[in-house]
């Protein structure tokens, strides 16, 4: 859509899709996810700023409208605030009108950044961070290579809310198998009624060809995965157990059969309902037909 020169694979939130794409770094500095191959093509690197401000006024004298901005790739919050403070301004500088700019971030990347600092990088512009939170449970983010805790993703939460931005958070169904199943909804559902997040969306954990083997090499034997009912067994308990206020709930990415819309917890009651009826009465519900998929 926008005239820009990208290096591929280029992954984005489903909701940005009518956003501009700006790469302000290559890869994701971390890449060490056993879930995920997305960034295994590409070297982590950073691009100059004077190449980002050239591609953003490529753009704008291209006469493109645009009112959203994504970040890309993987972390863009792995940059230093210094940096982050550039693009941002470069983005005002040529799209004064921009509405939102958002940005995946792994919580280790807001460690050394301070409430002070995201406050200045949300007044530029930067209000939604999408974290991938996967879990709650230490145990299966060390099983994942995640390289996050309990406490990593909390203490990221919190500063996300106390900067005045928003958080959309992204859990994984079926993560744990059905061994660890009951600690992966017992501490995940812990985490986000702490942290009250003003997103939440849930994917199935899928695999590209030869990708359960990496998956599930730390596991040992413990991991057997879940079948549709389990999914659904699983998705029905965290949903029940979450006591959120006014958070926008979203089961609709491609790797969930199941579509569910709607905000915790005043619609709480009509989701559970949903999923009782896809357990038992499948014939009555729009299921999307099984077939392989993969993550983001």
């Amino acid at each position: 859509m926008y005239p820009v020169n990208y290096i591929e694979p280029v992954f984005r939130p489903p909701s940005e899709w009518q956003s501009l794409i700006i790469q302000v770094t290559i890869g994701c500095s971390w890449n060490n996810c056993t879930f995920c191959n997305m960034y295994d093509e590409k070297k982590f690197t950073t691009k100059s700023i004077d190449i980002i401000d050239a591609e953003l006024k490529h753009v704008a004298e291209s006469g493109y409208a645009v009112r959203r901005v994504f970040l890309a790739d993987g972390d863009a919050m792995a940059l230093s605030t210094r940096r982050l403070t550039d693009i941002l301004l470069s983005i005002r500088k040529y799209f004064p009108d921009v509405q939102r700019i958002s940005s995946y971030c792994l919580p280790r990347n807001l460690a050394k950044k301070s409430v002070e600092e995201l406050k200045q990088l949300r007044e530029l512009g930067l209000s939604l961070m999408y974290v991938g939170c996967e879990t709650g449970d230490d145990e299966l983010l060390n099983f994942i290579d995640k390289g996050e805790s309990y406490a990593s993703s909390l203490s990221a939460l919190t500063k996300i809310k106390q900067a005045g931005m928003k958080s959309s958070v992204m859990i994984l169904n079926g993560l744990g198998g059905t061994e660890l199943s009951a600690q992966h909804v017992q501490r995940t559902v812990q985490l986000m009624n702490e942290t009250q997040p003003d997103y939440l969306s849930t994917l199935v954990v899928n695999f590209p060809e030869g990708g359960e083997a990496k998956f599930s090499k730390n596991f040992g034997d413990r991991w057997i995965k879940m079948q549709q009912q389990e999914l659904f067994a699983e998705l029905h308990e965290m949903i029940s157990k979450l006591k959120l206020d006014k958070t926008i709930f979203r089961s609709d990415h491609i790797s969930n059969s199941l579509v569910l819309k709607g905000v915790l917890g005043k619609d709480q009651q009509k989701m559970l309902k949903l999923i009782e009826l896809a357990m038992h009465k499948p014939e009555l519900v729009p299921l999307r037909p099984t077939r392989k998929r993969v993550l983001y």
